[in-house]
């Protein structure tokens, strides 16, 4: 089931969110895991990407495959550009469809000042781009309630959601944030700033905003099991 039909089904999701081992770690460990939490019967699971973001790394793919198969559960598979060159994301992206996966989560990814980045990407929505241009994926994207920290301020920040909005992201999940007012001046200024630049694509956002911490009866509800931030 892609995310959106979910939010549109329900008033209020509840999902976990789980980490693919260190090479040093085995696998196991998550099905482990996975063992001790279905009966908490979660709507969904996102899995992080990869190894401390390793592109070559496949864990994402096979985790979420299994959480698909095995558990019955849906996933949301994560994947980040930042180290990525299109021809590999093109890999990615019929490795996941070859195995049913129908959402990702969309990121940029850390930036690491020891590892040059690939040029291919430079923002989360270029990635948004040509995964909604290759087609059949749901798409989710992160907002920053405590504003990006490359962001100049709150401004800057919100043209760059909206591109991500644009770009194909049917609903966005928020960094961690310590006080709930932050969320909802977030979710205010979003929604002023996309009535007076896209009010249509807004709504197909806003309406589908996932966060860490109680907020209010219309926005839906993501538990982060690590309880870690997106990037």
């Amino acid at each position: 089931m892609k995310l959106q039909t979910l939010f549109e089904e329900k008033k209020v999701v509840f999902s976990l969110e789980i980490f693919p081992p260190k090479k040093t770690s085995s696998i196991q460990t998550i099905y482990d895991t996975l063992d001790a939490l279905r009966d908490i019967e979660p709507d969904f699971i996102s899995v992080t990407y990869g190894a401390g973001g390793n592109p070559a790394d496949r864990s994402t793919v096979q985790i979420a495959s299994d959480i698909k198969h095995r558990y019955h559960i849906e996933p949301l598979a994560h994947l980040s550009c930042v180290n990525s060159t299109k021809e590999h994301i093109g890999r990615v992206l019929d490795d996941l469809r070859e195995n049913d996966i129908e959402n990702i989560l969309a990121l940029r990814g850390d930036l690491n000042p020891n590892v040059p980045p690939q040029t291919d990407y430079r923002y989360a929505s270029d990635l948004i781009d040509d995964i909604k241009q290759y087609g059949g994926f749901d798409i989710a994207a992160a907002c920053y309630p405590e504003v990006h920290p490359e962001a100049a301020d709150l401004e800057e920040d919100l043209l760059h959601l909206k591109e991500k909005v644009d770009a194909g992201a049917t609903h966005l999940i928020s960094q961690l944030f310590f006080d709930n007012n932050d969320y909802y001046n977030h979710h205010h200024n979003h929604y002023c700033h996309h009535r007076i630049h896209n009010r249509t694509d807004y709504h197909r956002a806003d309406h589908r905003i996932n966060h860490h911490s109680n907020n209010r009866n219309d926005c839906n509800h993501h538990h982060d099991h690590s309880g870690s931030c997106k990037g």
